[in-house]
């Protein structure tokens, strides 16, 4: 059965990129684009999901601190020193 009619998406591909990690619409959309286009798939892909799909603490693990990594960059570095 069809999840995302936009990008013919299966029920199947989204539990594929389920087991293999992703826990989120977001990580889903970028496995497979699913609930990229019109977005009227995102609750059947939470739905399939369920709550508690992501262990506690995961997606904060997951996560880098993106600010931090562009402050540090070199070029980044060069023009904040200019200003």
């Amino acid at each position: 059965m069809y999840v995302c009619n936009c990008f013919g998406v299966t029920e199947a591909q989204v539990k594929k990129h389920a087991e293999g990690g992703a826990c989120t619409p977001r990580q889903i959309a970028s496995a497979c684009k699913a609930g990229t286009d019109c977005g009227s798939c995102v609750r059947r892909i939470q739905a399939l999901l369920g709550r508690g799909a992501c262990p506690p603490g995961e997606l904060a693990d997951r996560s880098r601190p993106v600010l931090a990594e562009v402050a540090e960059a070199p070029d980044v570095a060069v023009l904040n020193e200019a200003a």
